[in-house]
């Protein structure tokens, strides 16, 4: 799961950048960063915060943090072919 690189992506996307969009979560640029590259797990609280100001619910930011390794090897060979798709979707419906 790479729940850094999606709040970065998605961040990114809106064209914030990382001091604006820590200002509006009320945390700092360097706890911010820490968190985008996955240095600081936030607690949930922080992380509501950062989804509410990102405007994406928090279990769609947790689905767009999955990566391959979340996945039962089972599934990983379906997971792979409509993920993409699954996430492109997703991102344009609540990212930007």
């Amino acid at each position: 799961m790479d729940l850094g690189l999606a709040i970065k992506s998605i961040r990114k996307q809106k064209g914030l950048k990382q001091n604006q969009f820590a200002e509006l979560c009320e945390i700092t640029p360097s706890y911010l960063s820490q968190i985008e590259n996955n240095n600081k797990e936030p607690n949930l609280s922080i992380l509501k915060i950062i989804s509410n100001n990102l405007g994406t619910p928090l279990p769609i930011l947790f689905f767009l943090s999955l990566d391959n390794d979340d996945i039962n090897p089972e599934k990983k060979e379906a997971f792979k072919m409509i993920a993409p798709s699954i996430k492109s979707l997703v991102n344009q419906f609540f990212a930007v």
